[in-house]
């Protein structure tokens, strides 16, 4: 017998999952995207399996602006295991070595200074980078270890939290591409016991953090009582994650001519950058940026309802 395939239904907006341990960021949309049966849908940015936190899911109209998201600043909680590395960075690696740790609180306090602003990390060979269009933890499952520039990136805070026997927790703030794993092990390098991610949490991203979140079981018990469209109410707007940015209004003219390309001189429009843009009924039509003749150029568009 024929399966019947399953419609899927077209919906616009944002989840913010508190995604499980366990769960790869891939598996997490797609678990989320089978309960709210949408047809379209991206995540903005992965999350280890071992890590758990704040992913911003993007559904319809919200996926064309799933990369200003990804570009956002994110917050973690980390906890580090110290006198011991692994092949991972991370706990569900093998250990590499072992050593005595005879660290204090205060031992970590002074070496977190010069891990603050802008750094250079070496990228872990356990990532979704990819080399001759290869992912690197492709070529560390077989063994093969490539060379790997330094990329920059920011760190913007970077505390401890507490320390307790080998396993201190940290708080970090950073800008996109940091991988806290490698964070985590060139602070134990440094302070020569060497180190590891035990567990990680998001706890931001962008400008979401946990209170906006909600977790895959809740999710999955309003489903079971309301089905699909019941979780429509966990939905937020497609330009949430985009708070932050000056708002442009345009004229029923102006969004005809901008909805098909064509920049737009707008009132009040800033002088330069991103712009979200609202029609006149102000409905958001998508975004844009400030040309060089200080007109509004669309960059991602979605037509109004």
């Amino acid at each position: 017998m024929q399966q019947v395939k399953r419609k899927r239904r077209s919906v616009s907006g944002i989840i913010i999952f508190d995604k499980p341990y366990g769960f790869s960021s891939n598996g997490a949309l797609q678990k989320v995207r089978w309960l709210l049966n949408s047809d379209k849908g991206g995540h903005t940015g992965s999350l280890d399996p071992l890590a758990t936190g704040v992913l911003p899911l993007c559904f319809g109209e919200a996926t064309k602006f799933s990369r200003y998201l990804l570009d956002a600043d994110k917050v973690y909680e980390a906890t580090m295991q110290l006198g011991a590395t692994t092949n991972t960075g991370d706990a569900e690696g093998e250990v590499l070595e072992t050593k005595a740790v005879n660290v204090s609180a205060a031992d970590i306090e002074a070496v977190l200074p010069q891990f603050r602003g802008v750094i250079e990390q070496v990228p872990p060979m356990y990532s979704a980078l990819k080399k001759d269009g290869q992912p690197l933890y492709k070529l560390a499952r077989a063994g093969i270890t490539v060379e790997r520039p330094a990329r920059t990136v920011t760190i913007n805070r970077l505390e401890l939290l507490s320390c307790e026997g080998e396993q201190a927790r940290i708080l970090v703030s950073c800008s996109k591409g940091t991988y806290i794993r490698t964070l985590v092990e060139d602070i134990g390098a440094v302070l020569g016991c060497g180190a590891h991610v035990a567990q990680l949490r998001r706890t931001e991203a962008g400008p979401f953090d946990l209170t906006h979140a909600v977790t895959l079981e809740e999710l999955e018990r309003v489903h079971e009582e309301g089905g699909a469209e019941a979780l429509d109410a966990y939905m937020i707007a497609v330009d949430s994650g985009l708070q932050h940015w000056p708002i442009v209004y345009l004229t029923e003219h102006s969004s005809f001519f901008w909805l098909n390309g064509q920049p737009v001189r707008a009132q009040n429009a800033p002088l330069e950058g991103m712009v979200r843009v609202y029609n006149h009924n102000q409905e958001f039509i998508g975004v844009g940026e400030i040309d060089d003749d200080g007109m509004v150029a669309p960059k991602r568009l979605i037509r109004s309802q």
